[in-house]
């Protein structure tokens, strides 16, 4: 059994722990809270021991009438492995404490490339990072290009890819995010920093990625490009796609015309917080002209990284091969279900 700890316990730390526990190989040993909300109660309230992250803010949890179990670096030292999701930033600095106690963490896709031993995608280089001390799993955007790309690659070999990311102001509960009435180019200069991002997977690649931040919460929205080395026709690229593990191919007659009706789809399936694992790719939208691939994918940034992260635990304490690991994950969190199931 893989003991699994968790530093962090918001948008990205709560989906994971509660992934991990479905695990038939992993247990969660404890999450880690800054301070006390309404997630730190609810770890609590689903049997997950809590530790606090920062030492003289423990009396607060004390007022707020829930239990620790004790301090972050206890639960370091206990876990076989860690997921950090902390905010962006946060990581980097945790990662002096996961060398100390000899524990390899997984950061997220918000810390710099350059802290970490190596990026991570279950689909591209699952392989890579065995026995590694600290591993990024790559960012929503970058996981979902990676997802689409690796395939592609492999069946048609790829010249350029050329992406537009139009990129959700914030998180649902991220209510201080903006714009609120505004369209910007995010960033303003080129290119977005998502293509070399894209690059700590694939080295070799060429990718230009150029983003636009809308007043939106849903998901992100991928308008894609990719000039390859075949002319396959769009029939052969959606088969390709649709017999991916983790993506998922529209189909037209479904009537999902925009990322408010995949979340109502979500909900109506029984996804735990209506989440949407899957790139979602519109069928309709996958055509060649000549050597070039057009298509749109929507991509889910609560929830696309979660069995990234459980993948990357067996990967990087060598628990299990690719196939083994994705096929395990999927079924244990429902993901071959529901939406992969239309067709």
């Amino acid at each position: 059994m893989i003991h699994v700890g968790i530093n962090g316990y918001g948008t990205i730390g709560k989906r994971v722990a509660d992934a991990v526990r479905a695990q038939p190989d992993m247990e969660v040993v404890g999450v880690a809270k800054t301070r006390p909300n309404f997630e730190a109660q609810t770890a609590v309230e689903k049997g997950f021991d809590l530790y606090a992250a920062i030492e003289e803010r423990k009396p607060q949890f004390e007022e707020a009438g829930i239990d620790l179990a004790g301090d972050v670096e206890e639960l370091v030292e206990a876990s076989d492995i860690v997921v950090d999701a902390c905010p962006s930033g946060i990581g980097a600095d945790n990662a002096e404490m996961y060398r100390e106690y000899d524990t390899p963490a997984l950061l997220q896709g918000g810390e710099d490339s350059e802290v970490v031993d190596g990026s991570f995608n279950a689909r591209s280089n699952y392989d890579t990072v065995e026995d590694a001390d600290i591993v990024r799993v790559v960012s929503c955007n970058t996981t979902g290009l990676s997802r689409l790309i690796a395939p592609l690659q492999e069946a048609y070999g790829i010249e350029k890819v050329r992406t537009t990311l139009v990129r959700r102001g914030g998180d649902p509960a991220q209510s201080g995010r903006g714009p609120i009435n505004d369209i910007l180019p995010n960033p303003v200069s080129l290119p977005s920093h998502h293509g070399p991002d894209v690059n700590t997977i694939f080295p070799d690649l060429d990718i230009d990625t150029l983003g636009l931040k809308v007043p939106a919460t849903l998901m992100h929205m991928h308008s894609v490009n990719i000039t390859l080395e075949d002319e396959p026709t769009a029939e052969a690229v959606r088969s390709l796609l649709e017999d991916e593990r983790r993506t998922f191919v529209i189909p037209e007659w479904i009537g999902l015309d925009g990322a408010g009706a995949i979340k109502e789809l979500a909900q109506d399936a029984g996804r735990p917080r209506a989440d949407i694992w899957e790139n979602c790719i519109w069928g309709e939208s996958i055509s060649m002209e000549g050597s070039d691939l057009y298509l749109f994918q929507a991509i889910h940034q609560e929830s696309d990284v979660i069995p990234e992260n459980i993948d990357a635990i067996r990967a990087v304490l060598g628990e299990a091969k690719q196939e083994e690991s994705v096929v395990m994950t999927n079924e244990a969190m429902g993901l071959d279900t529901s939406l992969g199931q239309i067709s």
